[in-house]
């Protein structure tokens, strides 16, 4: 159970090992290595600060492939919700959706999603935030990485 209740001011995933270590650590390797090439400009340090970079680029994929995975596995899940709990008329329009616009509307409770998904099509609400904000009853995703 997670320490604290998620909200719509405060759902974000913050995982301090990852987020402070791992990029700090990160941070001080490439200052590191950019102190040493300037001091000794040498192949060594080239291939080092190239090493740096490459872990550095890796760690910050590895997050961003997945969240966009996470992202693909939401659109499914809502797809699915929608074709339940939405009306006729909407239920033909749940292709309309981006990813991003299910990424948001996961966190709306079942009875206002009808309402919150003809609001977003027909205002044609793009942003995540956005339509967060319009979010009355808050359903917590505690599943997310």
């Amino acid at each position: 159970m997670p320490k604290e209740e998620q909200t719509a001011a405060k759902h974000s995933k913050y995982v301090p090992l990852y987020h402070w270590w791992t990029y700090g650590l990160l941070l001080l390797s490439l200052i590191w290595a950019l102190v040493q090439l300037v001091r000794l400009p040498a192949a060594g340090s080239v291939i080092n600060l190239g090493f740096v970079a490459a872990v550095i680029l890796t760690a910050f994929h590895t997050r961003v492939f997945a969240v966009r995975v996470q992202d693909r596995v939401i659109r499914l899940e809502e797809r699915m919700r929608l074709a339940e709990l939405l009306p006729a008329d909407l239920r033909s329009r749940i292709g309309e959706l981006s990813t991003r616009q299910l990424v948001a509307i996961r966190f709306a409770s079942d009875a206002e999603v009808p309402e919150l998904v003809r609001q977003v099509l027909t205002e044609q609400i793009r942003d995540k935030a956005s339509i967060k904000k319009l979010i009355r009853t808050w359903r917590p995703d505690y599943a997310r990485v």
